[in-house]
């Protein structure tokens, strides 16, 4: 097939499909502008790898398929945790989730997740930087801590637990040292 043939091909496929997969990522994303993003990273890679698809579902649903998957590694995205605090505007449709009380919450809340990770020790403070901000898979990690991924595993499985338990304190204001 020819260069041209292809192009026309692929123009007909985004034609077809693009509002079909921005709806469905936005449904997952509830943002239109991220929602169109994912799309378009959609797009590019069916076009870099169109020649894996083998023709055993119709192409909507392996373009679905992609889409579902990258709102998943989207929605567990570091850079989206941030988003939803960081920038309160640009996410979610119009509600009264946006109301300055709203959003004040939302900036109080990750100002205490900021403080509680950079109180923690080292050693689960790199693991949770490295896992959830710089996205690292628990095998990098290892190899960079130069640590067992076990070790990786149980740090994590701790600094988690320790922040949920300093932020519910703060959220309760709960201090450590009465006794009830």
């Amino acid at each position: 097939m020819d260069n041209e043939t292809e192009s026309i091909q692929f123009k007909k496929v985004m034609k077809d499909n693009g509002e079909y997969l921005i709806r469905l990522a936005f449904y997952y994303v509830k943002n239109w502008s991220t929602a169109e993003d994912i799309v378009q990273e959609v797009f590019v890679t069916y076009y870099e790898k169109s020649g894996q698809f083998e023709s055993r579902s119709s192409i909507r649903t392996y373009l679905a398929k992609i889409t579902v998957n990258k709102c998943h590694d989207y929605l567990r995205s570091w850079k989206n945790k941030i988003n939803l605090y960081s920038n309160p505007f640009a996410n979610r449709s119009v509600s009264t989730k946006n109301s300055p009380e709203h959003l004040m919450i939302q900036k109080d809340t990750n100002d205490k997740l900021v403080q509680q990770i950079l109180e923690m020790s080292i050693k689960y403070r790199e693991v949770i930087l490295l896992y959830y901000y710089h996205e690292l898979k628990i095998m990098e990690i290892s190899e960079i801590l130069n640590c067992s991924e076990n070790t990786v595993k149980t740090r994590l499985s701790r600094a988690k637990t320790i922040l949920k338990r300093n932020l519910n304190e703060i959220e309760w204001g709960c201090n450590k040292d009465e006794q009830y």
